[in-house]
């Protein structure tokens, strides 16, 4: 077996490592782990995917189709995949015969040489990261910017050196395996029900959230959103630093907004570091999260005027509050990485009234119940898509009304008509994008696909 106890160097040179998962993360661990010295095997449930010539290794096979429990447990060390549950029953079979089982953030994590800022949180993970990034980046420091959104970690330990920084989003199905995993900074954004289908109870998906404090130290820091109860109670008993950030807590010593501009607040001095007017993003959740990149700012030592220049250069991520185009008076917005209901939520409070959302998908656990009143206050009615169609019905179709559509095209054809002359058509699913879509990505890309068709049918319409 491969030792991966706290205290034990790590290395898997001529272990038989299983893989689990040929997704990008997948992939790269398996890369890493080939170039580290082991013997893998790459398994997965889908088809054979494509590869190219220089990513096979004499000392990689593959296993497509089942996850075969004789492989498992015949492993020296298993890696998975974030989409790939610890539950699942092969994978469980084989750590109950003591199989040391592991996440591709845990593994990369080992060998990294530089420090690390991981971002957790229900919603805005990967803007904030970015920034965090960017801001990094304006003050001059070496940064590498991914984890659960761009590449993989594991893509990033051959460029890992003492003067890197690593920016991780770190999801909670990437978070629930780490054992050794170490941040600089942990930046908690927030905490709301989410991925139920999978953690099956808010406490077990809190828990998971929190495994990104359990090896900080003191000379450590955790940024946290103070605006946030759920998440300032989970950090109350890490041993880190603790620098909060927020709108509308009362904030002695951390991050704000005084007179229009971002503030370093401390008990003896007032510190201006970035104007309101820098700020590029719309929605006061949007806002919390340039906050937050803020603050680690502060910690690493960046200057006002780089901060400043990073944060004004920032316009966001595409399909997060992503202004597609006007047509006809209706403005589109895609927001398909709202993929839960407080992520739906924040989207929807972003807009004063005149809004279609388009809501739906695969559901993922929780309330629809706290979508009631903003809807109420700023939807003229609602457009639902996928899988949770009828339960999106029962739920809301009493503050709303609803129409429902049987493609994402048709949705925003039935969107733009509800919602002209004046209104804005927000994709805002508040679900997973797999009944429908591969992916958020793939689910944004057509929805903004739909909005050129619609503006080509609609100036052919004007023409004649």
């Amino acid at each position: 077996m491969v030792e991966v106890g706290a205290n034990a160097e790590f290395t898997v040179d001529g272990r038989r490592v299983v893989v689990v998962g040929a997704a990008h993360s997948g992939k790269a661990a398996a890369k890493l782990l080939v170039a580290r010295g082991a013997d893998v095997v790459l398994m997965d449930l889908q088809a054979p995917v494509a590869w190219n010539a220089d990513q096979v290794s004499e000392r990689m096979t593959f296993e497509f189709g089942e996850h075969r429990a004789e492989t498992l447990t015949s492993a020296d060390l298993i890696v998975l995949s974030p989409g790939v549950s610890p539950e699942q029953s092969a994978v469980r079979t084989a750590r109950d015969a003591g199989v040391p089982v592991i996440g591709e953030l845990e593994l990369a994590s080992r060998w990294l040489r530089g420090r690390l800022v991981a971002v957790t949180g229900t919603k805005g993970k990967s803007t904030t990261s970015v920034l965090v990034g960017r801001v990094l980046d304006a003050a001059g420091f070496s940064t590498l910017v991914g984890g659960n959104m761009g590449p993989a970690l594991s893509a990033q330990v051959g460029q890992s050196t003492p003067e890197v920084i690593h920016v991780v989003e770190a999801s909670s199905f990437q978070l629930e395996l780490t054992e050794q995993f170490h941040p600089w900074i942990a930046v908690m954004l927030n905490l709301s029900p989410d991925h139920l289908d999978r953690h099956e109870t808010v406490e077990r998906y809190a828990a998971a959230k929190a495994r990104i404090l359990a090896n900080q130290e003191a000379t450590d820091w955790v940024v946290v959103n103070a605006d946030d109860s759920q998440v300032l109670a989970m950090v109350r008993e890490s041993r880190a630093q603790c620098l909060p950030f927020g709108l509308d807590a009362s904030i002695l010593d951390g991050v704000t907004l005084v007179d229009d501009t971002i503030t370093h607040e401390t008990p003896s001095a007032s510190v201006p570091l970035v104007p309101r007017s820098a700020v590029r993003l719309q929605g006061q959740h949007l806002l919390r999260d340039v906050l937050a990149a803020v603050a680690v700012g502060v910690i690493a030592g960046a200057t006002p005027e780089s901060m400043t220049r990073a944060v004004s250069m920032f316009e966001g991520l595409e399909h997060v509050l992503e202004p597609v185009r006007c047509i006809g008076g209706v403005q589109f917005v895609n927001d398909s990485k709202a993929t839960n209901l407080d992520s739906a939520l924040k989207a929807i409070e972003s807009f004063d009234s005149g809004l279609v959302p388009i809501i739906g998908g695969r559901f993922k656990g929780g309330d629809w119940c706290v979508l009631r009143a903003a809807l109420a206050h700023r939807a003229t009615a609602l457009v639902a898509i996928g899988e949770a169609r009828p339960q999106i019905i029962e739920a809301l179709g009493d503050s709303v009304p609803i129409h429902a559509a049987d493609s994402l095209a048709e949705a925003v054809r039935v969107g733009f008509t509800l919602a002209a002359p004046q209104g804005t058509v927000l994709l805002a699913p508040a679900c997973a994008s797999f009944d429908m879509f591969r992916d958020y990505a793939d689910r944004g890309r057509q929805f903004k696909e739909a909005i050129e068709r619609l503006a080509g049918s609609v100036a052919e319409v004007r023409e004649q």
